[in-house]
């Protein structure tokens, strides 16, 4: 470079700096300007020597992505310095250590936290790539700037990829929209999350991204003539009440204007609501709510409302913070408009998500901060549970970020916001793990309702909850947030390592019964002998009694024929189970079961897409050839859906050895006090089996009785009417 250049560069770097303080949307004082300064002074000193893709001096990044955290975001100066030195410790000679000593821990912390984000391994596998979102939210715990300034940098990128291979431009696009427009949506950075989300766009699909984006630019100045109308309309009656306020246009994003297309199948045109018209006013905190509401009757003076789509979110903000008045009313030239009524606080939070509620702060009663808080630490709880492949926890993420909310109260009147589609056990894991665990019933709005019940917005939800009930395997059919399904699978599989463990110590005193040694070799001969992967899967096996005495006599009597197991050993290597100490009991799907009785009916694979054990699937039922079985992403799964939603039958793949049964047993005596007491002891507390029905007749002192009861197998059936034969006044019991 010339001299010439350099000079030009340092004093367009210069200018970059000034203007980075002059647009900060929080006040700075004179220490935050210091700060600033000397995080910019190293952040030169390190990247000096650097220069980015396109050319331009490295520092230009930093600098870009501190103007993104400082005015778009609005965050304090502590912030705006990390920005600066983001990549100083991954890129350069500086260390943490350095970063304590100059800025304190807190820069240092937020530093590091981005240091480890970009250390990890940028893979295309997608299962990779869900693994560093987790590790990333991870992030959140310790300060919540790491991942804001993230987001910052991954805006600025995307900004600024031109100059990158096309290859990389899709990869980083694809991950954006994965990952990053989902999380900054759920902060309520509603502006980034947009930009990220047309960026993404324009380098996944930059055809369509084109095409639209030329005409959104043909249709403005008919747009602006419409928001002129509109607004010469309402203006004179706001400007009567003497009204504080500005009326905007706000476009529809090229992303959801092209999600629309696609989804209802339409083509631009067609869409009406290109854009939203905003009414932005100003009010005291008191005088807020009123003022939304007065302006709500002078728009609906004058247009009338489609009073299906009102949203007061002032009331109950989202749980983002996000809060405003939404009505859609029939505008001029007979098109359906929506209308956003929003005070500058409110606008503010909606633009800058948390970042807007320093400037707004109440005391320590603030509602958002509260909500965000919250949301931080449920967030926690998902991430912590290893149960949860990387894949499942992001689908489960976005599923719970972009679901619609519905708003329900607790028996003392507190409002709680879960997501649409919600159930009563959803409901009672978000009040608390050991609520959800205890589960044993549910009453919405005063009625005794089952635990798949759908939830709807005003709901009155109270949990019943019992020291002896726990969750089985139906509740992952009946919850649907990530919080609650991640719990019930984690007592799950505590419930059967503990079965696990009672059957290592059974299936002890069974070999030594058989005269075979309880040891590694023998452990693994009888995993490799029963088909199983784990020595888990055999201890729990042995302690639900599906493997028992039997069973493990053929496994003995296959080892003791000395002179074939001679010859089988010269002849092949003894087999060895490959996860024989991995600590997880696995399921083996090796049954498929139909509708919410789960019975086992005749059925076909169909040809169209092949579905093997444990595929998510469904039934459908044919004309000629029964019931066909189909993946749930099965090519034709739409169309058989839809234009045949009858025929459908639920179907799933199950473990049959985890897997309950039903079964009636009957039983006949002479009736005496205390009998049915009796009864009932021996099989639930006892034998730890659950009733589904009871019913007793009593006639003449005879009695006769059937009970329903859920079991896992044979043999625990049988041991259960051994034992009720054993009770006095017990004459006869039989398994219908």
């Amino acid at each position: 470079m010339t001299e010439e250049a350099i000079v030009k560069e340092n004093k367009q770097i210069a200018r970059q700096y000034k203007e980075l303080l002059r647009i900060s949307y929080q006040t700075l004082t004179d220490d935050d300007k210091k700060l600033i300064r000397t995080a910019f002074d190293m952040a030169v000193d390190a990247h000096k020597d650097q220069r980015r893709k396109s050319g331009e001096a490295y520092i230009f990044h930093p600098i870009a992505v501190a103007k993104i955290v400082a005015s778009e975001i609005g965050l304090d100066g502590t912030s705006i310095a990390a920005a600066l030195l983001h990549d100083v410790v991954e890129d350069t000679k500086y260390t943490l250590e350095d970063l304590q000593k100059t800025f304190g821990k807190t820069v240092a912390k937020i530093v590091d936290g981005l240091t480890k984000i970009s250390s990890l391994k940028k893979d295309k596998d997608v299962s990779l790539q869900a693994e560093n979102f987790r590790k990333m939210l991870l992030t959140l715990n310790d300060d919540v700037r790491v991942i804001i300034i993230k987001i910052a940098d991954r805006l600025h990128n995307m900004q600024t990829m031109d100059a990158m291979r096309p290859d990389k431009q899709i990869k980083i696009a694809s991950e954006t929209l994965y990952i990053y427009a989902p999380l900054a949506h759920r902060i309520g950075l509603y502006n980034i999350k947009t930009e990220l989300e047309d960026l993404g766009l324009k380098y996944t699909e930059p055809e369509v991204y084109s095409d639209i984006l030329t005409k959104i630019k043909e249709s403005k100045e008919e747009q602006d003539l419409y928001i002129k109308e509109f607004s010469k309309i309402i203006q004179d009656s706001l400007d009567q009440e003497e009204l504080d306020y500005e009326i905007k246009g706000r476009p529809k994003s090229i992303y959801s204007i092209n999600k629309k297309i696609k989804a209802q199948n339409i083509s631009f045109d067609e869409i009406y609501d290109k854009f939203a018209i905003r009414i932005i006013y100003k009010g005291e905190p008191g005088q807020e709510k009123f003022l939304a509401w007065k302006i709500y009757s002078i728009v609906t003076d004058h247009f009338r409302p489609n009073p299906t789509r009102l949203r007061d979110w002032i009331s109950s903000p989202k749980s983002t913070g996000y809060e405003a008045l939404h009505i859609t009313v029939m505008g001029p030239k007979g098109r359906w408009v929506e209308v956003q009524i929003r005070s500058e606080r409110m606008n503010e939070i909606a633009e800058k998500g948390y970042a807007a509620h320093y400037k707004y702060k109440q005391g320590e009663n603030n509602k958002e901060e509260r909500g965000f808080e919250e949301w931080v630490s449920r967030l926690q709880e998902a991430l912590e549970s290893s149960d949860v492949s990387a894949i499942d926890f992001v689908e489960q993420f976005k599923l719970n970020l972009y679901s619609k909310e519905i708003f329900v109260f607790t028996p003392q009147g507190d409002l709680k916001s879960l997501p649409k589609g919600s159930t009563p056990l959803d409901f009672a894991f978000s009040i608390h793990t050991e609520i959800g665990i205890h589960t044993r019933g549910s009453r919405v709005n005063n009625k005794l309702v089952p635990l798949s019940h759908e939830l709807k917005s005003g709901d009155q939800v109270e949990i019943i909850t019992s020291d002896n009930a726990k969750p089985n395997i139906n509740w992952l059919d009946y919850a649907n947030t990530a919080r609650a399904r991640a719990k019930i699978k984690s007592s799950l599989k505590d419930e059967k390592k503990e079965i696990a463990e009672e059957g290592k110590a059974v299936l002890a005193r069974k070999l030594k019964a058989q005269k075979i040694q309880f040891n590694e070799k023998s452990i693994n001969e009888l995993v490799v002998f029963f088909n199983l992967k784990t020595s888990l899967d055999l201890f729990y096996r042995v302690g639900i009694g599906k493997i028992d005495n039997q069973l493990l006599k053929d496994f003995a009597s296959s080892r003791s024929n000395s002179i074939v197991s001679y010859f089988k050993s010269k002849i092949k290597k003894p087999q060895v189970a490959s996860d024989l100490n991995k600590d997880e009991i696995t399921a083996k799907y090796d049954q498929l079961v139909f509708g919410k009785e789960e019975e086992k009916l005749e059925y076909k694979l169909s040809n169209c897409c092949n579905p093997i054990p444990g595929d998510t699937v469904f039934g459908f039922i044919s004309v000629n050839d029964g019931i066909k079985v189909h993946k749930k992403d099965c090519p034709n799964a739409l169309q058989l859906q839809s234009n045949y939603a009858y025929r459908i039958i639920q179907a799933k793949w199950i473990d049959s050895s985890q897997q309950d049964f039903k079964a009636v047993i009957k039983l006949q005596g002479i009736d005496n006090l205390g009998l049915v007491s009796e009864i009932t002891q021996e099989i639930s507390s006892n034998m730890h089996v659950n009733m589904q029905n009871l019913n007793f007749d009593s006639s003449d002192g005879v009695f006769s009785g059937r009970i329903t009861l859920v079991v896992k197998n044979n043999n625990i059936l049988n041991t259960i009417i051994q034992r009720l034969k054993k009770i006095n006044g017990i004459d006869k019991v039989s398994r219908e």
